[in-house]
């Protein structure tokens, strides 16, 4: 028989708690430890569609990337959190979320997206797993096979990536070092120009950065939060299914890219 502990347990030792920021909230955030399993959902984050799905599904465990609560005063349902934890918990649903020690560690989100980067041989932007600032950095930095057109290097990651757009600031460099910084990396910038890297990829890039990125001659792209993150649900979703053979596990079909673009008249 397979547990929620049994699962938690396998999800630590492939990203230790230990290396999650500190304000993070991450592992066991609800339902009981010792419910035996039949089926685990696997999404970046726990919404209501998604809770739906795991009912519908018989799932009684949700793994996520995002936690879905980092501090509580009450669970009503008067509030989104409160809806959400509460029909979980009537409906006998664990949640375990895996989040920044997820993103920093081997084999992670920023691993995971460095390679679909085409990062060759990806190493950890920061050696103490912080900034200069002395913020939490989880990026990963190396070098493509070969330098690359920025035209070409954007329709690479829109493809794999697999967004409807990406924002961008285009030096005229060819793409060769690259950083990536998985969802809201934007601490990991001063990193990447310490490396010397010509290209940076993360998301949720605040108009100032693009503005320095100008200044500085470094290529700044920005693929979405949810596409520099989801990368790692299916390799996560395959790891459980090899540990954990005689359980079914499944990838959420009901959470996508909540972001969308607009195009204009046709």
């Amino acid at each position: 028989m397979v547990k929620v502990n049994d699962v938690y347990g396998f999800l630590n030792d492939i990203a230790p708690v230990m290396l999650k920021a500190e304000d993070d909230n991450v592992g066991l955030l609800v339902g009981r430890a010792e419910s035996v399993l039949s089926n685990i959902l696997v999404t970046l984050d726990i919404t209501e569609d998604v809770i739906s799905e795991a009912i519908d599904e018989s799932a009684g465990l949700i793994v996520s990337h995002h936690p879905l609560f980092f501090s509580l005063s009450k669970i009503t349902d008067i509030d989104v959190t409160g809806r959400r934890l509460l029909r979980l918990i009537e409906n006998g649903i664990s949640a375990i979320c895996m989040h920044t020690n997820l993103d920093a560690s081997h084999g992670g989100v920023n691993d995971v997206l460095a390679v679909a980067a085409g990062i060759i041989d990806p190493e950890a932007l920061s050696n103490n797993g912080r900034t200069p600032e002395g913020c939490f950095s989880c990026g990963r930095f190396g070098c493509l096979e070969k330098p690359v057109g920025m035209s070409e290097y954007l329709g690479m990651l829109k493809k794999i990536l697999n967004t409807d757009g990406l924002r961008y600031y285009d030096t005229g460099r060819e793409v060769y070092k690259v950083a990536v910084a998985g969802g809201a990396g934007g601490v990991d910038f001063s990193c990447a120009l310490e490396k010397g890297c010509d290209t940076f990829l993360t998301a949720d890039i605040k108009y100032n950065m693009f503005l320095d990125a100008k200044e500085l001659g470094v290529n700044l792209i920005d693929g979405g939060h949810y596409c520099t993150e989801n990368v790692i649900i299916n390799p996560l979703a395959g790891k459980l299914r090899a540990a954990f053979p005689e359980i079914s596990v499944t990838v959420s079909l009901k959470h996508d890219q909540t972001v969308k673009f607009y195009y204009g008249p046709a």
